[in-house]
């Protein structure tokens, strides 16, 4: 059986409670032996990224540039698309489930393609919008991610 691929969005930017909400969720998904796929650039995606290589496990960057140079330090596994913001469609199709950590524009977009796509997308203070479960910790939201991820038929 393939991995688990568990997907992290939210903005590159956040204050210290949502840096620390992201780290958790990165170490809790490397915990349970999946992989980490996100943007790979800084903020959300970076502090995912050190929780889950710091606890032993394997990050997927897919960046919207042109270069792998542009990873954060934590992803083990850069891929340059040149595709800009539409390298929101390689993490959704990469990811069996996401979660959504705080984020703006981007991170909405991303949970519009999940959602289209049929991804369940769990969400940590990010948009209140029909068809993200909320949830109120990252143990939660990796938990019914992982769940998820194993049920899902697509």
């Amino acid at each position: 059986m393939n991995k688990i691929i568990i997907g992290v969005i939210g903005g590159s930017a956040g204050n210290e409670k949502v840096r620390k909400t992201a780290y958790e969720v990165g170490k809790l998904i490397a915990e349970a032996g999946a992989l980490l796929v996100c943007g790979g650039l800084s903020g959300v995606m970076e502090a995912a990224c050190k929780g889950a290589r710091e606890a032993g496990g394997t990050t997927i960057g897919i960046l919207k540039g042109r270069s792998i140079e542009d990873a954060n330090p934590y992803v083990d596994i850069p891929v340059a698309t040149g595709l800009g913001h539409g390298r929101n469609l390689v993490i959704i199709n990469t990811a069996r489930a996401l979660i959504a950590i705080s984020g703006r524009y981007g991170t909405l977009s991303e949970i519009a393609f999940a959602i289209q796509s049929g991804k369940p997308v769990f969400g940590l203070g990010t948009w209140d919008i029909e068809g993200v479960i909320k949830c109120d910790s990252p143990e939660e939201a990796v938990k019914k991610a992982l769940e998820a991820s194993r049920n899902l038929q697509i």
